[in-house]
């Protein structure tokens, strides 16, 4: 049988052996900071997470497992605020992902003031979230202006303010039809947990509206020319044009808002402090209070954070293979 030659790899020469020592001269400072403040750090906290340690450092008892058997089995709070980070998650990304999308979509047409209409949706995701949390304790207040505007309107004043509700949202519903005694699993999100959720929306949207705006400007013209000269309606064409071609656009969306609402701390921590009746812990603010508040020290702390990256990581890697997936067909 005739063989087929292999062609000759062809050596690098002194151009290459430049280009790539050129290359990483200029990934050095972003590859070091990458190493020191990020990557370094969740080695770090993955170390930390075997042993017994607290907050000053004079408690260094190896413990294994120890930390991981005892969140997964014995912490309630741990599957509380699981749930709760659950239920902002399944809320707040399809909310966002939708708002974000319908936005973009009205401001990449042509009218007048659109520079103006997207500096103003956008404006809320770059100011300050400790303020806008501030704000939004002061609107959801029971004198607050929501409560105000709403009475003008002819709704029922709230029996107590809004960030002070635990009862479920779900349960809330039945039980204005008539259904008393609603099981924890069925109650849904605190009214509490949806009220800072409405808040998270405000400020992502705009966000998430700038990233489609940059999908939806690399779609050619032409396709919607051809579409409307076939007849097809302005719905038709999104939905069968738009949203088929921003796919790898909505699923990053859709993962960086995963991301974000997994990590949300600073809203829970000015709004509500996990309260009430701990309706509002996420396992990011869980961390924090198990590290400083509870006294479990900063090791069992560190397990409640790795476990946390664990979910993220194994969010990053769902986006990834639907990513590829896309691409390939």
């Amino acid at each position: 049988m005739a063989t087929i030659a292999r062609p000759k790899r062809r050596s690098r020469g002194p151009l290459a052996a430049e280009d790539a020592i050129a290359g990483w001269i200029f990934i050095a400072p972003a590859l070091v900071i990458f190493l020191t403040f990020i990557f370094g750090p969740v080695l770090y906290a993955f170390y930390v997470s075997f042993f017994e340690r607290d907050a000053i450092g004079s408690l260094n008892n190896f413990v294994g497992f120890d930390n991981y058997v005892h969140i997964v089995t014995e912490n309630r709070d741990f599957w509380k605020a699981f749930r709760n980070t659950a239920w902002f998650s399944a809320v707040v990304v399809p909310l966002q992902t939708a708002i974000g999308l319908i936005l973009a979509v009205l401001a990449n047409r042509k009218i007048r003031g659109k520079a103006f209409f997207r500096t103003a949706f956008y404006f809320p995701s770059i100011s300050s979230s400790v303020v806008i949390a501030i704000i939004f304790v002061w609107l959801y207040n029971k004198n607050g202006l929501l409560v105000f505007l709403l009475t003008k309107l002819g709704f029922d004043e709230p029996r107590r303010a809004w960030l002070a509700d635990p009862r479920g949202l779900i349960e809330v519903t039945l039980g204005g039809l008539g259904w008393s005694n609603v099981p924890d699993w069925l109650a849904g999100p605190s009214v509490a947990l949806v009220s800072i959720m409405m808040l998270n929306v405000w400020t992502t949207i705009g966000t998430m509206m700038v990233i489609f705006l940059a999908g939806l400007q690399d779609v050619p013209n032409d396709v919607y020319e051809a579409a409307s000269l076939d007849g097809a309606s302005r719905w038709r064409q999104f939905r069968d044009i738009t949203v088929p071609l921003i796919r790898p656009v909505t699923l990053f969306v859709v993962t960086i808002g995963l991301i974000g609402t997994f990590q949300v701390f600073d809203q829970i921590y000015i709004m509500s402090e996990g309260g009430p009746n701990k309706t509002t812990t996420t396992l990011a603010y869980l961390v924090y209070t198990e590290g400083f508040r509870f006294g479990n020290g900063t090791g069992y702390a560190s397990a409640i954070a790795t476990i946390l990256f664990g979910v993220i990581f194994l969010l990053f890697l769902i986006q990834r293979r639907l990513v590829g997936q896309s691409e390939a067909r």
